[in-house]
């Protein structure tokens, strides 16, 4: 089945469910986060919605604000704390979306969002992944996560937009469940965040279009 008004009353349910249980955590993490790191908590950062419309994408926040003696911020890895390297770890640091799904800037399922500064350097086949509500979670994020080169992503975030049905979506939310369990794909090689894209004309040897600028985590 693949209707767009069942999908949208699952994330509505889904979302406000899943906040309801875990309001709990919600407020330790708060507190944990703000103990470890001041404010702000959350982390607010404009993202390309459908159609690459932005929205302001709430997560915790994980990293502080720490800059080097040349004034610019220190690599992810080194501003990431021990905090952040656990919620990212347990994805607690994406519970916050939740409210983005309610609004309707995303889906539960979907491709995930990233930087705005990208949208400029997607192929034609690429940029069809904002055809759809970006997600908590995707077919991509069940599928290798951030072990996966941008090219290889980008492709299962295209399949899923042509391919998507409320099953897969029930798929993809079992899927991911099992995969934060077992703590699969969390992290990109020794890097805290994926490498930053600079277009698939810019490829590295492994045909993954990734320079060596760390710069998003989806």
């Amino acid at each position: 089945m693949r209707s767009a008004r069942l999908k949208r009353a699952l994330d509505l349910i889904g979302a406000a469910t899943t906040l309801t249980v875990t309001g709990p955590l919600l407020a330790v993490a708060s507190a944990a986060v703000w103990a470890d790191m001041g404010r702000p908590i959350f982390f607010r950062q404009e993202r390309p919605g459908r159609g690459g419309v932005p929205f302001a994408m709430i997560k915790f926040r994980t990293m502080r604000d720490a800059v080097g003696a040349d004034g610019r911020p220190l690599p992810d890895a080194e501003r990431l704390t021990r905090l952040g390297r656990l919620l990212r770890a347990t994805s607690i640091d994406e519970l916050p979306e939740l409210w983005n799904v309610l609004r309707g800037d995303m889906s539960l399922v979907g491709p995930r969002p990233l930087l705005m500064r990208y949208l400029g350097r997607y192929s034609a086949e690429q940029q069809r992944r904002h055809d759809v509500r970006p997600g908590i979670t995707g077919w991509a994020q069940v599928n290798g996560r951030n072990t996966l080169g941008w090219d290889a992503k980008f492709a299962l975030d295209v399949w899923y937009v042509d391919h998507w049905s409320n099953w897969l979506d029930l798929t993809i939310l079992a899927r991911t469940a099992w995969t934060v369990l077992r703590r699969d794909g969390i992290s990109h090689g020794a890097e805290a965040t994926m490498p930053e894209f600079m277009g698939p004309a810019v490829a590295d040897g492994a045909g993954t279009g990734a320079g060596p600028v760390s710069a998003s985590r989806g």
